[in-house]
């Protein structure tokens, strides 16, 4: 990343600072946290089946790591601290979704502290970024241009589609609009794992498909707002705002009188969101760079 900010941006090349540490390491944080005002947590063990044989190396970096980003940020009178989490964290069933779970709670419940101190901490969660690490349209791609099957896990499968430019979009209006212990969510389109397949062979070419079943921790389809979350919500548009829990352990105070509910009529899973049909996802994955970037590789 030096380099190429050196070789294609040289005009911001001088305002960036790159140092070796670790989230797992506080006093690492502590010397890169001076002089910041505002920190976008990124850091993460996020591969589903490696969590799911490494647990206890996800909890290191997910969620003790975010507890010393939280404490290191306002040691050092950061003003606001925007933790990127994801749709595996609500109705967590996997290590992955289980510790960035437990992150989202180190940050709700040292929200009001953190304000205190000058530093507003608050949440994103979102589903796939479409050609991330990890994505399954560049394997698509790879398997396709090698000649190779399309493996799938289930074709039935529902995910978020998201581009980049999206995730970012969602990190900088939580970041803009954010209370303490706030947590935003873009609404998102989603499509089928069998319809995202042929969408990218159409692009790039028919090819057999194989079916492989689910690997380790994966869902049927992903959640982004539970039932519980949703009583809590706000719908500014093209997102949802889920507001902190404000209350304290003293339960007394919070007596209420008459029927109480306790989840919302439904949640918003990557099932009941809109679906992208063969045609509507291919305009979709068209929106990445990579997508492009491989077609004009093919037109050379």
């Amino acid at each position: 990343m030096r380099h190429e900010l050196q070789a294609n941006y040289p005009e911001a090349y001088d305002k960036v600072k790159f140092y070796i540490g670790n989230v797992r390491d506080r006093d690492s944080l502590n010397i890169a946290m001076q002089g910041v005002d505002y920190v976008f947590h990124a850091a993460a063990l996020k591969e589903v089946p490696s969590c799911e044989f490494f647990p206890m190396e996800a909890v290191r970096t997910n969620v003790v790591g975010t507890d010393n980003v939280v404490q290191t940020a306002v040691d050092n009178h950061v003003k606001s601290v925007v933790l990127l989490s994801t749709d595996k964290a609500a109705y967590p069933i996997n290590a992955m979704g289980i510790s960035k779970a437990m992150a989202e709670r180190v940050v709700y419940s040292k929200a009001k502290y953190a304000a205190d101190h000058g530093t507003t901490l608050t949440c994103t969660r979102y589903g796939n970024v479409m050609c991330s690490r990890g994505s399954v349209i560049p394997l698509f791609i790879q398997q396709i241009k090698s000649g190779r099957p399309i493996t799938i896990t289930d074709p039935n499968m529902t995910r978020f589609l998201m581009n980049l430019d999206e995730a970012v979009a969602l990190v900088m209006f939580a970041f803009q609009h954010a209370n303490p212990g706030d947590l935003f969510v873009q609404k998102a389109d989603a499509s089928t794992i069998g319809v995202l397949a042929e969408a990218v062979q159409k692009v790039f070419g028919k090819t057999e498909t194989r079916i492989i079943g689910p690997r380790h921790g994966e869902k049927l389809y992903e959640t982004l707002v539970t039932r519980e979350e949703m009583l809590r919500s706000e719908d500014m548009g093209q997102y949802y705002r889920i507001s902190a829990d404000s209350r304290d352990l003293n339960y007394d105070k919070f007596l209420v009188n008459g029927n109480v509910k306790s989840q919302a009529d439904f949640e918003y899973t990557s099932s009941n969101t809109n679906q992208l049909d063969v045609d509507g996802t291919v305009q979709k994955i068209m929106t990445t760079r990579y997508v492009q970037d491989e077609l004009r590789k093919e037109e050379k």
